[in-house]
């Protein structure tokens, strides 16, 4: 059997892409496509928003390609195109069973599936997508026989059949590596630019279970590690293979294992692979002597989820970290000479104009090298997606403007233009400053983020003068 394996065409106009300026590998695709391959089937890729296909062209490769399955990976964002894609395929050749993962598929499975999704496979996609394909490929869409796999979803007999959820994959050294050979590894770039990034993931999992993040009700909440060993191994394929120059960790927290993190620096070591990474990392599981091995040991970038400044809302949304740990992990930061970015969520429904404006304030104090700073975001699936529907808080239902750079919901005390107007004055707030702008100049660092200060420059001009000190609010 031939297996299609996409993200939906058109999706490079979306905010998610057009502004963030970054195409990376979708490694979840690449993963299932290399356990398909491993298993003696035909798989293509088609990374829709790196080459920027729209539909009617996408169909087309789709059709000239004649799959026998088509799969669609579907973060929340993308759901209304691939939804559309769906429509298109079931006009073109419905004969063909279409399956959708992902995490929004994973959680509005009867929502895909009332879309023309023909399967959903919820959570960890490898083995159950090649349990479908079996059984499609021996016995067709009976629905008796797919009904004895785990972590599915599909209609039968006018009703959708839930199957018991997966248990994850407790070795992930027994996954092939994403199979890289199916993209396109020489359009990745970064902020526009080719860049040689190995994207890498080296576990899965995350215990902590903050009330706005997927990852702990995606992934589950037991950390998985793939031992250092297979990563390294992985990485100087990439290097040999693609004259890869930077490793990029996808973990959202690669802190947590220190041992890991340890061992991967001795295996790179070994083998003379003196290569910068960049890694997610928990203001917790950090101190002084273990950000200062981190920086001597090629780690160019630490990337640190702060959120907020107020212990209140630190406790409420499960982030279980505390004000002194954050202003001690930036600290000994700046102590060291090293670069971290500090990720900070506008708009947790409780907050007051005045409470954003103090994250804003912590943001500057803390001075972190770069800050993200988005709009809170109810994803399905997550603790604040209930919360936020129980209170009558999301205004937009446009998955495609579920970006964490459009507001989407309201607070008890803000509006969803208050919130958006937030996002504006924070990044102006901290990205305009002399100092800021001067330490870059000296660092030679300006260069990339001049065309985006531009930008933001003279919108805070126009704002000014049409609407004067547009972040003050009368309530």
């Amino acid at each position: 059997m031939k297996v299609l394996l996409s993200l939906p065409p058109g999706v490079h106009r979306l905010e998610i892409y057009r502004i963030m300026g970054m195409k990376a590998p979708p490694l979840g695709l690449a993963s299932i496509a290399a356990v398909l391959e491993q298993a003696g089937y035909k798989v293509r890729i088609i990374d829709s928003p790196t080459l920027e296909i729209e539909e009617d062209e996408w169909l087309r490769e789709v059709k000239s390609w004649s799959p026998d399955v088509i799969g669609l990976s579907l973060l929340t964002p993308l759901a209304p195109r691939g939804y559309k894609a769906i429509k298109r395929l079931k006009e073109e050749i419905p004969d063909v069973p279409v399956i959708v993962g992902g995490p929004h598929p994973s959680f509005m499975y009867e929502e895909a599936i009332s879309n023309g999704a023909d399967i959903v496979v919820r959570g960890e996609g490898e083995i159950t997508t090649l349990e479908v394909v079996k059984a499609l490929e021996a016995r067709g869409f009976d629905r008796e026989h797919l009904k004895k796999i785990n972590g599915i979803a599909f209609r039968s007999n006018g009703k959708i059949t839930l199957t018991p959820p997966r248990p994850p994959i407790r070795n992930l050294d027994e996954l092939p590596w994403p199979a890289r050979h199916l993209l396109p590894m020489e359009k990745y770039t970064l902020f526009g630019k080719p860049i040689r990034v190995a994207h890498i993931m080296a576990s899965r999992g995350c215990p902590f279970g903050c009330i706005y993040c997927t990852t702990s009700y995606f992934w589950g909440r037991m950390v998985r590690f793939r031992s250092a060993k297979n990563v390294a191994d992985e990485i100087e394929y990439l290097v040999d293979k693609y004259n890869v120059k930077y490793i990029a960790f996808a973990d959202d927290e690669l802190a947590i294992n220190k041992r890991f993190i340890r061992e991967f620096v001795r295996e790179m070591k070994e083998r003379g692979l003196d290569l910068p990474f960049a890694c997610g990392a928990r203001v917790d599981h950090v101190n002084k002597e273990f950000m200062e091995f981190l920086f001597d040991n090629n780690c160019v970038t630490l990337y640190f989820g702060v959120e907020s400044a107020s212990q209140k809302t630190l406790d409420k949304i499960g982030k279980r970290i505390t004000v002194e740990q954050i202003m001690k992990a930036f600290q000994w930061k700046k102590e060291l000479g090293g670069f971290a970015v500090g990720s900070f969520i506008l708009g947790f429904p409780w907050e007051t104009i005045d409470d954003m404006k103090k994250t804003v304030e912590f943001a500057i104090k803390l001075d972190p090298d770069y800050a993200q700073f988005t709009a809170l975001t109810p994803y399905p699936g997550t603790p604040l997606f209930e919360y936020a529907k129980k209170h009558n808080l999301i205004e937009d239902w446009n998955w495609e403007h579920y970006t964490t750079i459009r507001p989407v919901m309201r607070g008890f005390s803000f509006t969803r233009d208050d919130l958006g107007k937030m996002i504006k004055y924070a990044y102006r707030k901290f990205y305009l400053r002399f100092s800021f702008i001067s330490r870059e100049l000296k660092k030679g660092r300006l260069k990339d983020l001049a065309g985006v200060l531009a930008r933001e420059l003279a919108r805070y001009m126009k704002d000014v003068i049409v609407h004067p000190i547009p972040w003050k609010y009368k309530r």
